[in-house]
């Protein structure tokens, strides 16, 4: 099973337009993870939501994040910035119709849990500590996690790979016990200090990873702001911060 790992999107219809376009090219794709926040900052929610739904990959999750769950509930307490807050409520009043059956009755919450290939998997947006608000973090305490054989998360908009080893009873296996951690960085909103779209691929029987990064048109996606939200988030697009 070779799964395509896609995260918090935010309305960039470009850098998703070019995602899909490369995997197209390769054409090896068994089934997609979505970690959520495919709407806000950008000015294209509408249309990502109307490419997502018409991806031709079957979904194994497809769970909502902070600004998903932010919008439906109109609670923008959580966000740290002022200009944060106005984008969302922004969002909330120009989605559609079709948007707003999408994210209510087609996205679940932002945790999920499935087996694929005999391996047990999480989904989560953020993290357990909180699904919507808290992210994985590399170099922290990681135990509650140990049940699972992957682990996908969003949200920081970092991208990660790790193989993080439990002790356990399995002499055979030397009494340890893995789980590999993927966040596959932020297609429409990196903030790795590179500009480029960013999702994941990974082969769940090799166990073969791959942090894609990829060209779009920034300039073409920075033309629909035309004042409707800060411009710092059209800004942020040329540097990836």
């Amino acid at each position: 099973m070779r799964l395509l790992i896609l995260s918090d999107i935010h309305g960039n219809q470009t850098a998703l337009r070019a995602v899909l376009e490369y995997m197209d090219s390769i054409n090896k794709i068994d089934a997609c993870v979505l970690l959520g926040d495919i709407v806000d900052y950008g000015m294209h929610s509408n249309e990502v939501v109307r490419m997502v739904s018409a991806m031709k990959y079957p979904f194994l999750c497809n769970i909502r994040g902070n600004h998903e769950q932010s919008i439906i509930f109109e609670d923008y307490t959580s966000f740290s910035t002022e200009r944060g807050k106005e984008c969302a409520k922004y969002t909330h009043d120009v989605l559609t119709d079709q948007a707003w059956y999408y994210l209510k009755n087609v996205m679940s919450d932002g945790k999920a849990e499935f087996v694929v290939d005999g391996k047990r998997c999480l989904a989560v947006h953020g993290s357990l500590e909180d699904i919507y608000w808290k992210s994985i973090k590399p170099g922290k305490n990681l135990e509650e996690y140990k049940e699972y054989d992957y682990v996908f998360s969003g949200h920081s908009h970092l991208p990660h790979f790790m193989e993080v080893f439990y002790e356990t009873d399995a002499p055979g296996f030397r009494n340890r016990k893995k789980t590999i951690f993927i966040n596959p960085g932020s297609v429409g909103q990196p903030r790795n200090l590179n500009p480029m779209a960013q999702f994941a691929l990974l082969d769940i029987k090799t166990e073969e990873v791959l942090l894609k990064k990829i060209y779009y048109d920034i300039g073409k996606e920075q033309e629909a702001y035309k004042g409707q939200v800060d411009e710092f988030y059209s800004k942020r697009l040329e540097n990836g911060v």
